[in-house]
């Protein structure tokens, strides 16, 4: 969070900056910097491989965390069972990972807390980041979809039942449907997570500048920001829960029509 004379820049905190100086490393003639952005992906994905190993233990009386574990995973297994069917059961290595990753992505950027003298950066307000997600599950539909059906994927784009007259016009539109999904998703979980967190910073800067200026404007607005910033702490949790669901889910969607194409 930047401060200049009082002021409180909501947009400061999606800064991308370079770690450890600004050369970064030297990749085919590119520099190729250590960002904020890259140290918060990293500790999302170790975070992630510490709570999975950590559930390994395969004891025959589970402990916490190997149910807190077998519960996430029972969970990704039936969104896939519910949304694709029996075909779903070998997507959860995948779906179980993105998921996870996200949850925990959304989760740190949330935390008080900074690493080496930097505030907590949520990654996933990035559309470069949540785009590139999105792109991945997008490829995977395409790839399985053609793989198991060929050229008869196509006919996704046309509905059962369409007149032939109508055929060339159902196609485009399905087929420009279908390739806006990948920019939807990222969309998605990219704006609500930058939402939030812009409008937590612009009620902090109230809590900031009434208490700077004198004890009653604070009570007038300062302390009913700060009890509504509490509030919105508690809901950015919920939602940082639920936009990973709800782009497992989407992903799930997607793989059903690759998976069972009529």
């Amino acid at each position: 969070m930047a401060a200049e004379a009082g002021k409180v820049d909501p947009m400061h905190q999606f800064t991308i900056e370079p770690l450890f100086g600004t050369d970064g490393w030297q990749i085919a003639g590119y520099h190729i910097p250590f960002t904020n952005s890259a140290l918060w992906m990293a500790l999302a994905s170790l975070l992630m491989l510490v709570f999975v190993a950590g559930g390994m233990k395969r004891q025959l009386v589970p402990g916490r965390w190997q149910m807190a574990v077998e519960s996430f995973t029972g969970f990704i297994d039936g969104l896939l069972a519910a949304n694709v069917g029996p075909a779903g059961k070998k997507y959860v290595p995948y779906m179980f990972t993105l998921f996870m990753f996200i949850l925990f992505a959304n989760f740190l950027g949330l935390l008080p807390l900074g690493v080496v003298g930097l505030h907590a950066f949520t990654f996933t307000s990035h559309f470069s980041a949540t785009g590139v997600l999105a792109v991945v599950t997008f490829a995977i539909v395409i790839i399985v979809g053609f793989a198991k059906h060929g050229f008869h994927f196509f006919s996704l784009f046309v509905p059962h039942g369409t007149p032939v007259v109508m055929i060339p016009l159902i196609f485009c539109v399905e087929l420009i449907s279908f390739l806006v999904r990948p920019f939807s998703l990222g969309l998605r979980l990219f704006v609500a997570m930058m939402a939030g967190h812009v409008l937590l910073e612009v009620l902090s800067s109230f809590v900031i500048s009434t208490g700077n200026a004198n004890i009653g404007l604070f009570a007038i607005a300062g302390l009913p920001s700060f009890v509504l910033m509490v509030g919105i702490c508690a809901l950015e949790l919920l939602v940082a829960g639920i936009q990973a669901y709800v782009f497992a889910l989407l992903t799930c969607v997607y793989l059903n029509d690759a998976e069972n194409l009529h």
